[in-house]
């Protein structure tokens, strides 16, 4: 029976340093970025852990970095994804681009995926010996093993991902100044902590985590956003527009990049300016065939008169000019 793995919307507000966390935890490797995963060995690797022996792990390519080798991983992935009856689609062309936004919601949905197979537990599962069938998976073990004592300092100590979150680091400095301060004993013993200390410095964890939960969930709620907006501009029908391209150059600017508001308002108003000539010689094209048709009406209405006239005979002119006299016409002099 075909499984239909509907992820709920919730997996796709895990952030990035929890993905980060899941994922080095499980395979035992130091990604710093969620985007390293795009080779797609990671993704591979996460199925084997979730689905023992089902990935052909001697095809994993850990040492991926041209796109076709990224390509070979992602194929592997969607064989699995077959033969599990997974339907979700793949878009590799968007992931092996490294794209942090592509890669993060793929990540959350696999986190999504491996949760609600047995609970996201692995049980025994031994990821170095795994990747040792891997091409470059020995190396990525080797990397990860002396690249791990020198994180364990920093992993300990709670990061604030959200760019608001900076302005609880004068707190959280103050606090950790503070235990440094209260850990040292004074007599060469364990650091003893008066009860009501102990009690405050609790109590402001408590309100630091509650912060940068609230942070948290304050980014990514704004990704979603910008991630909708992305998705918009990708539609066939507007992507092409220099509106779309200007919302594309902000939404794909570096974060230092303070001047691209700048330049997208430049690349809309340079458009403006050479419509404008533009729309005036079209009015000007416009205008001119109207005075040409009515130049050749009144050019026609002559010669028809002219030739009415010449047909005319002698009689008929006399006979014409009299009933003009007859009628009393205001144009007849005496």
């Amino acid at each position: 029976m075909a499984t239909n793995i509907g992820i709920m919307d919730s997996a796709y507000f895990v952030g990035r340093s929890e993905i980060l966390s899941w994922i080095n935890s499980t395979l035992h490797l130091n990604l710093t970025k969620v985007e390293e995963a795009c080779t797609g060995a990671v993704q591979c690797q996460l199925m084997d852990a979730v689905h023992p022996g089902m990935v052909p792990m001697h095809k994993v390519n850990f040492d991926a970095k041209n796109e076709y080798e990224m390509i070979q991983n992602y194929k592997v992935l969607q064989d699995v994804f077959n033969k599990l009856k997974i339907t979700k689609h793949i878009e590799v062309n968007r992931l092996i681009k490294g794209r942090p936004l592509d890669n993060l919601e793929f990540m959350q949905w696999m986190k999504g995926y491996c949760d609600s197979v047995n609970g996201g537990l692995t049980r025994s599962y031994n990821p170095l010996e795994r990747r040792e069938a891997c091409k470059g998976g020995k190396e990525a073990s080797k990397k990860s093993a002396t690249m791990q004592p020198s994180t364990k300092n920093a992993a300990s100590f709670p990061k604030n991902a959200p760019h608001n979150g900076r302005r609880n680091d004068a707190t959280i400095m103050n606090l950790a100044n503070q235990s440094v301060k209260a850990a040292r004993p004074s007599s060469g013993g364990p650091p003893v902590y008066p009860e009501a200390e102990r009690t405050a410095f609790e109590q402001q964890i408590t309100e630091l985590k509650l912060s940068v939960d609230s942070l948290e969930k304050e980014r990514d709620f704004y990704f979603a956003k910008l991630r909708d907006i992305e998705i918009l501009c990708q539609c066939p029908e507007i992507e092409n527009l220099l509106v779309v391209g200007a919302i594309k150059r902000i939404l794909y600017a570096a974060d230092d990049d303070s001047s691209v508001v700048a330049e997208a308002q430049a690349m809309i108003s340079e458009n403006q300016q050479q419509l404008e000539p533009l729309g005036s010689i079209l009015e000007e094209e416009e205008d001119e065939p109207k005075g040409d048709n009515q130049k050749r009406k009144n050019i026609i209405n002559i010669e028809v008169d002219a030739a009415a006239s010449n047909t005319l005979t002698p009689r008929q002119r006399t006979s014409d000019a009299s009933d003009v006299h007859c009628s009393g016409s205001p144009l007849v002099t005496y």
